[in-house]
């Protein structure tokens, strides 16, 4: 869904009178391996600037565009806040209530604190403020758009420096996702320390099948 969002979301919040709408989204939901990390993104309103034309789901641009607009969405923002949550979470609690988790660690970071809560497809019943899951935020609305954007760079980010430790995986390339290189590293070194063993391919190679 390549089409630029836009700001329907939040001006319809702002005429209802919420002030501080953040913008929430994930990164790493479908990797193999390393931390989900979660963004929050609080935009001032009427905010004029041309960079809000390149703005995308971050799976649509480019690393270089990526980094250009993650500069100036923490330039402009009133706030960001991010969370992380390892595999090992993943692999014991799934990877919607990393998700979540990460999610609420974002929140709490934000200054000023959000009165209305713009998510891409999930709703936190835990967290008690008004909120809304949109189904593609990412591609639909600006804020959600951004969140991604942020947590996209610093998950990235998050990938190369472990790269640096775990060598021959080359995480710093694929992220962890499970690209062709990356599934043929494992099937020469096997998991790491920081590999989700309950994912698929990973879960069926270390799991024996039971009989029929």
């Amino acid at each position: 869904m390549n089409i630029q969002p836009s700001f329907k979301e939040e001006n319809r919040l702002y005429r209802a009178g919420y002030r501080h709408i953040a913008g929430l989204d994930e990164a790493g939901r479908g990797a193999l391996a390393g931390p989900v990390v979660a963004a929050a993104v609080i935009l001032p309103r009427r905010l004029r600037a041309d960079w809000i034309t390149g703005v995308r789901d971050s799976k649509l641009l480019t690393s270089k565009a990526r980094l250009a607009l993650f500069k100036h969405i923490c330039d402009a923002a009133l706030s960001v806040g991010f969370g992380m949550v390892s595999h090992d979470h993943i692999d014991h609690r799934g990877i919607t209530s990393a998700n979540r988790l990460a999610m609420r660690q974002a929140i709490k970071q934000l200054t000023p604190s959000p009165d209305f809560l713009l998510i891409d497809y999930l709703r936190l019943p835990d967290v008690d403020l008004p909120q809304k899951g949109i189904t593609d935020g990412d591609a639909l609305c600006v804020t959600i758009a951004c969140a991604s954007i942020v947590a996209k760079v610093i998950r990235d980010r998050i990938m190369a420096t472990l790269d640096g430790f775990l060598p021959g995986y080359n995480l710093g390339r694929h992220k962890g996702y499970g690209t062709e290189e990356h599934i043929r590293c494992l099937k020469q070194l096997g998991p790491s320390c920081i590999h989700r063993l309950t994912f698929h391919p990973l879960r069926d190679w270390l799991v024996p099948r039971l009989p029929l």
